[in-house]
């Protein structure tokens, strides 16, 4: 985990879900040099299945056998790290063979099983924190992960449920869950989504992206994730709150100045 974290930023970032393995291809390309041209270390992320979507007709993705091969190849092939979803513990063991950070998604993430087991691996865990909860409830899952012996892991905020529909980000928990001496990112597009929104799908703004991770890395945080899309309004998931692919350059540049002016000040201290 010291490979991802130090002195520059680190992005997570990905389309939601994994289409096609011409398009997750194309993405993982285009990531790497804009990140490369950023100054950023980068994790490509794809979920292999969206088991969590609205309606049960949704695009899920290619499946646990498919898509862990397209990640493969990217990994092999791109020289990237790769960061796919685990939504039960039967997946676990296909998913380590392939995964350098398996995360356990924010519905997800006070299943105990689901953890240990995914702690169990010894691979990196990202956790993401629920929208039903408070940044200090992860000390406990962080007791989780401990009790296998792994101290690989990684918190990531997304926002907490803020009445039907909607999340808001209280930044106050960014420097709360750093606190617990643990790696935190910021999710800067799930934060601005509108939970089943669109009845039968999840909307969101992603105008407020932007405003949202210059906060947020304000803070001092050591990564940001961002789903990232060609095309997010004919995206099969999460369209409405990914960000275009190319408005991410200009994005990065701006958050990498404010994490160095960060970082020259708390040195200062």
């Amino acid at each position: 985990m010291k490979q991802l974290f130090g002195e520059q930023l680190l992005l997570i970032a990905g389309p939601c879900v994994i289409e096609s393995p011409e398009h997750t291809w194309m993405m993982a390309t285009e990531l790497k040099k804009i990140a490369a041209d950023a100054g950023v270390k980068l994790v490509f992320k794809a979920s292999y299945d969206k088991a969590n979507r609205s309606a049960v007709d949704s695009f899920r993705g290619p499946g646990l056998k498919a898509g862990l091969e397209i990640l493969k190849k990217i990994k092999q092939e791109l020289q990237l790290p790769v960061l796919s979803d685990v939504h039960c513990v039967s997946q676990i063991e296909a998913a380590a063979e392939v995964l350098d950070i398996i995360q356990i998604p924010a519905f997800l993430s006070r299943q105990t099983d689901l953890i240990v087991a995914a702690a169990q691996t010894k691979k990196i865990i990202n956790v993401k924190k629920a929208q039903f909860s408070a940044p200090e409830d992860m000390k406990n899952v962080l007791e989780k992960v401990y009790s296998t012996g792994n101290r690989q892991v990684i918190l990531t905020e997304r926002g907490v449920s803020f009445g039907y529909h909607n999340l808001v980000v209280d930044m106050r928990s960014l420097p709360i869950m750093r606190s617990f001496g643990v790696p935190v990112v910021f999710d800067g597009t799930h934060s601005v989504q509108k939970p089943g929104g669109l009845g039968k799908a999840t909307g969101g703004d992603r105008s407020f992206v932007p405003y949202l991770c210059r906060a947020a890395v304000a803070t001092g945080v050591d990564g940001i994730f961002l789903e990232v899309h060609d095309n997010p309004d004919v995206a099969k998931s999460d369209g409405p709150n990914m960000i275009r692919l190319s408005d991410l350059s200009s994005l990065l540049k701006v958050l990498v100045a404010i994490d160095k002016t960060v970082k020259e000040h708390s040195n200062e201290n």
